[in-house]
């Protein structure tokens, strides 16, 4: 039987466990990447381990999320990851470079290679065949370290493509098509790989955008072949030597075929507050736009920027739009510039912002009091972009574009014809933005810099044999890592400091949570189906370690997540019979007993003193996991055990 490109990829880094879905593996990492909202934790975590250099192929720390430095926070975080990229062996892309993902597509990702990061968009690299997967920055931490990292094995999923996309269609509507057909929560456990003969139609750009919001299905990740498009592309980055073809075997076995027609698809746009709320444009043509926003790690690339800047030129955006563009990288930015097209934008009206993430995770640019924002962004959850009631409907560049020069959601088709973008053969290559680390015998005598806002890792503990505590809150379904630790310009300068990021802690669920935690000591949380699902960040799971969150018991949990909490020493159990969700009330008190037993058997009792019920929970783990959890998190497990040798 023959191999998927994703298990060619994952047989070729095996270091632990069988290829059979269900089961754990544990890969080789090649190479790593953090961005400053994660990466200030991720590197206290990799220094706590103990190791005085990072093991890796590559490792990259970015600066794209906290760049609004309205106070001296996040300087000060920039400090620190940049000398600790200096002294650990780390490169480190200066603020302005770029987007982690734009950058890491354009100068450092390779066929074949696999790359975690803590953003879970990672899986943009599977645009040129990596297999790359969001992780918890403690997760990245040990694989600098040389660590194995652990997933489950996943299905795998073929979608296959044929014909090819119509003027004014792009690769976002191919993401929302896909999430239409499968939902959010549609690729949980499973691998997406994108064949079929359409895919030769598709170039390096369309396929990242398409491989970044695989994240928003859920999967593990999202990849593409290593075909003589990725040669292309490599080639126009100066570096041709970094290709190599990877295909998925004829006799490849998946899990399930979906079949795509290019020719078939229209403009879609998903509408609040879910990525899957999936509509076509010509449903929505009534809706009045107040913010437009270009940019994001899923639409920022040259080749989406010079479409905008066709659209606009000789235009002007209408009198009751505000719109925005963030170039992905300082290489767009640069290119844009010099063959005039930025000038094409700036003359429409549209404002320019930093080569970074920005709007995208609420870092300025908020719509105003309940706006209608349409983002070519990946995420479009409640209260993300800055205001809570604003409505922010995802869209492509060119569905973007032709709104924000009417003031209503329009289909670009009625702006005439779609004049053809022509890529350059070569990209402007200026890499002066990436520092190098010093060499290991100057790195021994270098002082890592620490400002006054950066904390330590949260207090662990073992795990207890009986957990005794309260039902602090109940929530619903598909609740995302931005319920629980919200991104935004006020918060994220406090990535680094967990006790005063606690006061936040499902705010936009509760705001009397965080109060209410610390006043009973120990929680349980409960969740609905897709617990957790959204960004990698691990601060979802290190503030409510904070705030006593013992276990969180949920109808089932998002794959990144549901490790993160283990990661951080807390059960993540889920309901053996769902309908017993509705048995649980806030303020219940709870108890969890025979726990080293139930971690053996897989299956926990949970009783509830405040209504006289139990319920069974599962709470089956690996043996690794099951350890982790003992010895209260993966950093006292891994200095316990001696994984930094």
């Amino acid at each position: 039987m023959g191999l998927t490109i994703a298990q060619k990829i994952i047989k070729a880094h095996l270091l632990s466990g069988e290829m059979t879905p269900g089961s754990e593996i544990g890969l080789k990492i090649d190479q790593t990447l953090t961005q400053d909202a994660t990466g200030t934790m991720a590197y206290l975590e990799f220094e706590a381990i103990g190791i005085p250099r990072v093991k890796t192929e590559l490792s990259v720390a970015y600066i794209d999320h906290n760049t609004l430095q309205s106070g001296f926070e996040n300087a000060d975080d920039h400090l620190y990851i940049q000398s600790v990229a200096k002294k650990y062996g780390l490169r480190f892309s200066r603020p302005g470079n770029g987007i982690c993902h734009q950058v890491h597509l354009e100068r450092f990702g390779k066929p074949g290679k696999t790359l975690i990061g803590s953003d879970s968009h990672t899986p943009t690299g599977g645009g040129i065949g990596m297999l790359a997967m969001g992780a918890g920055g403690l997760d990245v931490a040990v694989a600098m370290g040389g660590g194995a990292y652990y997933i489950t094995m996943p299905k795998m999923i073929l979608v296959k493509l044929s014909g090819k996309l119509r003027p004014w269609v792009s690769a976002k509507d191919v993401s929302l098509e896909i999430l239409r057909i499968l939902s959010v929560k549609g690729g949980v456990g499973s691998i997406i790989e994108w064949g079929g003969e359409g895919v030769s139609t598709l170039s390096v750009p369309q396929r990242a955008t398409i491989t970044n919001m695989g994240t928003e299905l859920g999967a593990t990740t999202s990849i593409f072949p290593s075909d003589e498009v990725t040669r292309a592309f490599l080639a126009a980055e100066g570096r041709e030597e970094d290709y190599t073809p990877l295909s998925s075997d004829p006799d490849a076995v998946y899990d399930r075929v979906i079949e795509i027609d290019l020719s078939s698809l229209e403009p879609l746009v998903a509408c609040p507050h879910s990525p899957d709320n999936v509509k076509r444009v010509s449903e929505l043509k009534d809706v009045k736009v107040d913010q437009v926003c270009v940019g994001s790690c899923t639409n920022s690339s040259l080749a989406d920027l010079l479409r905008v800047a066709s659209m606009l030129k000789g235009k002007k955006i209408d009198d009751s739009v505000s719109m925005s563009v963030s170039p992905g990288s300082k290489q767009v930015l640069s290119m844009l510039s010099d063959c005039g097209a930025l000038s094409d934008i700036l003359a429409s009206g549209a404002r320019l912002l930093e080569c970074a993430c920005g709007p995208c995770i609420g870092m300025g640019f908020s719509p105003n009091s309940a706006g209608v924002s349409l983002r070519t962004f990946n995420r479009n959850f409640e209260g993300r972009s800055g205001t809570r009631d604003a409505g922010v409907y995802l869209v492509s560049p060119e569905v973007a574009v032709a709104s924000a020069l009417t003031g209503y959601i329009t289909d670009p088709a009625a702006l005439g014809d779609c004049e053809p973008i022509e890529l350059p053969k070569k990209y402007k290559i200026d890499d002066s933005a990436v520092l190098l680390p010093a060499d290991p015998e100057t790195a021994k005598d270098l002082t890592v810099r620490r400002g006054p806002n950066i904390k330590p890792f949260p207090d662990t503990r073992p795990l207890s044999d009986t957990v005794d505590a309260t039902l602090t809150l109940k929530v619903g379904d598909n609740i995302t890592t931005d319920h629980i630790m919200p991104a935004g310009a006020k918060i994220l300068p406090y990535r680094s400091n967990i006790p005063y990021l606690s006061k936040f802690c499902f705010a936009v669920c509760d705001e009397t949570f965080s109060e209410r935690a610390k006043a009973v000591g120990s929680t349980v949380i409960v969740g609905g189906v897709n617990y957790g699902q959204g960004s990698s960040r691990e601060h979802a799971a290190l503030v409510p370690l904070y705030l006593g969150v013992r276990a969180v018991v949920a109808k089932s949990f998002a794959r990144i997540h549901a490790a993160n909490l283990i990661n951080a020493g807390i059960l993540p159990l889920t309901f053996r019979d769902p309908a017993d969700y509705d048995k649980l009330e806030q303020g219940d008190v709870l108890s969890l007993s025979g726990l080293f037993a139930a971690l053996e058997s897989g299956e926990a009792t949970l009783f509830d003193k405040t209504q006289g019920v139990k319920i069974t929970l599962d709470c089956r783990f690996t043996e690794r996991q099951r350890a982790i959890l003992l010895a209260g998190g993966l950093l006292d497990y891994t200095r316990n055990n001696g994984e930094k040798k």
